[in-house]
């Protein structure tokens, strides 16, 4: 798979991208991602790439031709199966759009700063809009690593364990069940008896079980999906 970014900021996605899993993943060439500089694309020398609203108001806005342009050298490049916008009016995202997404060859993400991009770039490029939640950041570098890591980590052979990913929170619209490792007590507290006896039936039974319970306290509004 391959990921190009665009970004006013591209220092912001660098060390995400480069340790643990994502850095793995690159490494074996199961992923790439590749982070474009808005700026190199500037309007004018000083490196201009947004400028204040029509009809007025606070904030700046990130102009349609520098966006305009790299899209369209990255388009002449390849196709892409989705051009991400990274805003917070977006759908909100889903383990279950990480999964679709991870099936894909290329996509697209752009960041945005400020007031956001010129809404005349959404009409015309974007296919997908995604909010991380309901809330907003400085820019959307933070969401786009974030997309990057949870679609990443999907990919055959990024995980060492293929399985962790289809036992993670979400991944079967249930938070994922308590976990323990050594010792078998700490501080009085002990490891529950049914992992320590073996039996993987019943170990899968009560993870299960406390999947629910935990979903069902936590999450009541998953429940009802």
């Amino acid at each position: 798979m391959r990921i190009d970014i665009i970004t006013v900021l591209p220092d912001l996605l660098e060390s995400p991208l480069n340790h643990s899993i994502m850095k793995r993943a690159r490494e074996k060439g199961l992923l790439e991602v590749h982070i474009h500089s808005l700026r190199d694309y500037a309007i004018n020398k000083y490196g201009q790439v947004d400028d204040t609203q029509f009809g007025g108001g606070a904030g700046m806005v990130i102009m349609c031709e520098p966006l305009s342009k790299v899209i369209e050298k990255l388009k002449s490049e390849r196709n892409y199966d989705e051009i991400i916008y990274l805003t917070p009016d977006g759908e909100t995202y889903h383990q279950q759009t990480a999964n679709r997404l991870s099936l894909k060859e290329n996509l697209m993400m752009i960041c945005g700063h400020y007031k956001g991009i010129d809404q005349r770039i959404r009409d015309l490029y974007v296919t997908l809009e995604i909010s991380i939640g309901d809330y907003v950041l400085s820019g959307g570098e933070l969401a786009a690593a974030i997309l990057t890591d949870s679609i990443g980590r999907l990919l055959p052979g990024v995980l060492n364990d293929e399985t962790s990913a289809l036992t993670d929170s979400h991944q079967d619209g249930l938070l994922a069940p308590p976990v323990y490792t050594r010792p078998a007590e700490f501080m009085g507290l002990k490891v529950p008896d049914i992992l320590l006896s073996g039996h993987f039936a019943k170990i899968e039974e009560w993870r299960h079980e406390q999947a629910v319970e935990r979903t069902q306290q936590r999450r009541p509004d998953l429940m009802k999906d």
